[in-house]
């Protein structure tokens, strides 16, 4: 079966209909249609029509155009005698694609655009924009983006994941590296959402320091479990600032720092050893499992044997939750998804002319899937399970060091 989201003209296309100017008559027809049934859904009657449902007239027509891939399609628009009428496929773009546009248009204004910045304008169909059209769409794009940065966290948030993205911004007259830096957490509901998100010059304690006080100021409360990689500073702020939290050590983030010590043909077998450690049923037996791993490696890697032996605190927290939550949170891999549209985005852009338009791009991509969580509800976790960490199942009997202690 077809799928719907394949455009009309690749439909014709397919089917053989290669003409260039049939293709945009054809577009063109089928969404005159559209309108016209739009309006006479919204009016209560047809051209010419004389309905008890009646509750508004037809007053002629507006001529608009619009860029399709099919190339300029001449638009007549009906006209209302009262009110207005305006189709939804002409609305203003989404939130993400309305940053990309201020972000390029804010370069020009700051005279950094680049002749590849000069080549997306062209793409995108824009040719000039004045100070003020670029004030008024960034200013309004930045209250959003506020109000979806700062809003209250009202839920209990058991499982905390936190990540950064680096991305170039133009500080004064040098470009820098920055950390864009996410949290989402799953809610006591078992529902997903994206808790914060900020822009620093580094990835250092203070900086992920007020970023925690922030989300907590903010009504983050309940975190039982943070998963993050293994940066210092971040340790430092999760210790500092959500006292109480068990820590997990991102297991990729893990095995990618292990396996540095492992010469690279023996790579694939020191992996597959370690991998054992985690197929394991609980976190009884996984401990043993490390521990026999650990003294295998020892003779050969003894700097990979002792960082696991080092690290089966903190990359084993997960086995103390439920087991139908493991898999989920041993890593930060439910961030990666997030990660890779940030990174996307902030490519074809290259360098952000401020810190204003990073925050303003990225954070208008992460409400789109915040509302794209929101509109299609599906629990990230189940209830039952969330019943289960409520009521303290899968608990280890026995936690010799928990990962809190390590990371004090």
């Amino acid at each position: 079966m077809t799928t719907p989201t394949v455009p009309l003209f690749e439909l014709l296309r397919k089917a053989g209909v290669d003409d260039t100017d049939f293709l945009r008559e054809a577009v063109e027809w089928f969404v005159q249609q559209l309108m016209e049934a739009e309006v006479t859904q919204q009016i209560g009657a047809g051209p010419h029509e004389r309905t008890a449902t009646r509750t508004n007239s037809r007053n002629g027509y507006r001529p608009r155009t619009w860029e399709t891939r099919v190339g300029t399609v001449q638009l007549a628009i009906p006209k209302l005698r009262h009110g207005t009428y305006f189709p939804e496929f002409l609305e203003p773009r989404r939130r993400s694609e309305q940053a990309l546009v201020s972000v390029i248009q804010e370069a020009y204004v700051l005279g950094v655009s680049t002749r590849k910045v000069d080549q997306l304008v062209q793409s995108l169909g824009m040719t000039g924009v004045s100070k003020s059209q670029v004030s008024a769409l960034c200013q309004g794009l930045d209250e959003r983006v506020q109000r979806f940065k700062q809003r209250p966290l009202e839920e209990t948030y058991p499982y905390v994941w936190l990540d950064a993205k680096y991305v170039k911004v133009r500080e004064g007259d040098r470009v820098v590296s920055m950390a864009f830096v996410v949290a989402t957490g799953v809610a006591q509901s078992g529902d997903r959402e994206i808790l914060g998100f900020d822009i620093g010059l580094s990835e250092d304690a203070a900086f992920w320091t007020a970023f925690l006080r922030d989300l907590v100021a903010r009504g983050l409360r309940g975190v039982q479990l943070v998963i993050s990689d293994a940066h210092t500073g971040l340790q430092a702020a999760i210790r500092q600032v959500l006292q109480g939290a068990s820590w997990q050590r991102c297991r990729v983030h893990f095995m990618r720092n292990l396996l540095v010590h492992v010469p690279k043909q023996a790579q694939t077998m020191v992996a597959a050893l370690v991998r054992t450690i985690f197929a394991q049923p609980d976190q009884t037996t996984a401990r043993a499992e490390l521990k026999r791993v650990a003294e295998h490696l020892e003779e050969r890697f003894l700097r990979a044997a002792t960082l696991l032996a080092e690290a089966q605190d903190d990359i084993l927290a997960y086995m103390g939750f439920p087991h139908e939550h493991w898999k989920q949170i041993a890593s930060t891999n439910p961030l990666e998804r997030l990660n890779r549209e940030i990174g996307r985005r902030a490519d074809v852009v290259g360098i952000f002319p401020n810190r204003d338009a990073a925050l303003r791009l990225v954070g208008a991509v992460l409400m789109e899937y915040s509302d794209e969580w929101a509109a299609f509800p599906r629990r990230y976790f189940s209830q039952t399970s969330m019943e289960k960490l409520r009521a303290g199942a899968n608990a280890p009997d026995e936690l010799p060091e928990s990962s809190q202690q390590k990371l004090a």
